[in-house]
């Protein structure tokens, strides 16, 4: 399949113990008994570290946090993220489905979970060599980006299991204060006007709507699309930042 995005050797420090991670794979995944198991990366994203596990003609995602991440974060937060994935792919089939989640840091070091792999296209910074896209496509390629985003806010999180996953209330003002928190502690040069704009945010703080599930990282390279029909969304990634809130910032995420 063309354009598929593309895997390459793990990158030096981030390798796996694929004797071990074969061992527990293997006691869990029906077929996998007696096979060779196969890992490689994907090149993208360092927030958290994302494998391609091929096992014989089987092929599967593992996702685990990145060396070194100790204190986990949400953003790191393995079991969190296959939580939300557990519920989400019965009710969002963009969703991938979530296999098997290892929290025993004795396997490799850190938690981590495998899930199924949703084949297609990635548009990134630079597309896949050789893509090509008319006008026409790209106009239905965006309108599909914020149909299927509002068919995220539109699932009932509730209902699916996940109405304690955020705290709806004072949302957009945590987001302020935490904007604020995050630039003075990377501060490097004096930059006065931040001030100004900070109190601004804070003195004009909207009404929020009804609360959604936002997904709070979506963009082109986290969505997969149809090699056949480039409009078409079949997947979407990198849940980890997921959580009931404002879906108007989630739009605004998108925007910026």
């Amino acid at each position: 399949m063309r354009h598929l995005d593309p895997t390459q050797p793990v990158r030096q420090g981030e390798e796996l113990d694929t004797r071990a991670l074969g061992a527990y794979l293997r006691e869990r995944i029906p077929g996998w008994q007696g096979k060779e198991l196969h890992v490689e990366q994907f090149p993208r994203g360092y927030s958290n570290l994302t494998y391609l596990v091929r096992c014989g003609a089987e092929e599967w995602v593992l996702r685990r946090p990145p060396f070194g991440a100790k204190g986990i974060r949400a953003g790191h937060d393995m079991g969190r993220e296959f939580r939300i994935l557990s519920r989400l792919y019965t009710v969002y089939p963009p969703a991938p489905r979530p296999i098997v989640f290892c929290e025993d840091e004795g396997v490799m070091g850190a938690p981590f979970y495998v899930m199924e792999r949703k084949k297609g296209i990635i548009l990134r910074k630079d597309p896949p060599e050789g893509l090509a896209m008319d006008a026409q496509t790209a106009e239905r390629l965006c309108c599909s980006l914020v149909d299927n985003l509002a068919a995220v806010h539109r699932i009932d999180y509730e209902a699916v299991g996940l109405g304690d996953l955020g705290r709806p209330e004072g949302f957009l003002a945590r987001q302020v204060k935490g904007w604020a928190e995050r630039f003075e502690k990377a501060q490097t040069d004096p930059i006065p006007e931040v001030a100004s704009v900070v109190r601004w945010c804070e003195e004009n703080v909207p009404e929020s709507p009804a609360p959604a599930l936002i997904h709070n990282d979506y963009k082109f390279d986290n969505v997969v699309l149809d090699p056949g029909d480039l409009a078409r969304i079949v997947g979407v990634l990198d849940w980890e930042m997921s959580t009931v809130g404002d879906p108007l910032l989630d739009l605004g995420v998108t925007l910026s």
